[in-house]
């Protein structure tokens, strides 16, 4: 892990000390052991990092023209840390169900007829901004909890960081 992961891990298990769930959870991430989920780091754009940290959007999207994470790599028990589009880390939630589409039309119409509401997508801009997508990813969210704001040094352009691979997904 280079130094801002270290830096950002150890920030989220300060910030959710006495939150039963998250810090039973977050047990033994800053270990090298292997762990049977993964760890994200998501850049949101507002109102979207505000809607899931209401409560009111509950599918997490990303869209791409090429296979890019979060596609093929994030599934359920992983964890989410949620950072602001320039900004400082502010909220953490757990994935509980993820899908993946190579994009069709047909695909197309079914996630904006059964998730439209649950990705707060009803202005039709939402959509037109992806229409050249090839792949999507979806992923229900659970177990959402705002956080203290915490400083993140990331400096590059990435939407979607992978920070640590589930057990799974290492091949072990």
């Amino acid at each position: 892990m280079v130094s801002w992961n270290r830096e950002v891990v150890c920030e989220l298990q300060s910030a959710v000390k006495g939150d039963l769930f998250w810090e039973e959870y977050l047990r033994g991430l800053g270990s090298d052991k292997p762990l049977p989920w993964g760890l994200h780091l998501a850049v949101l754009l507002e109102p979207y990092l505000t809607f899931i940290l209401r409560g009111d959007k509950t599918v997490e999207s990303r869209f791409s023209s090429r296979r890019f994470p979060p596609y093929g790599t994030v599934g359920p028990g992983d964890v989410l840390i949620l950072k602001r589009q320039s900004g400082p880390v502010v909220g953490v939630c757990k994935v509980s169900h993820a899908w993946f589409y190579r994009l069709d039309p047909k695909s197309w119409k079914m996630i904006r007829r059964e998730f439209t509401a649950a990705l707060c997508a009803q202005d039709p801009e939402f959509w037109k901004d992806r229409e050249a997508a090839s792949f999507a990813t979806l992923m229900a969210l659970d177990n959402v909890r705002s956080l203290p704001p915490i400083s993140c040094a990331k400096r590059d352009r990435r939407g979607w960081v992978v920070l640590r691979k589930a057990v799974d997904q290492l091949g072990q």
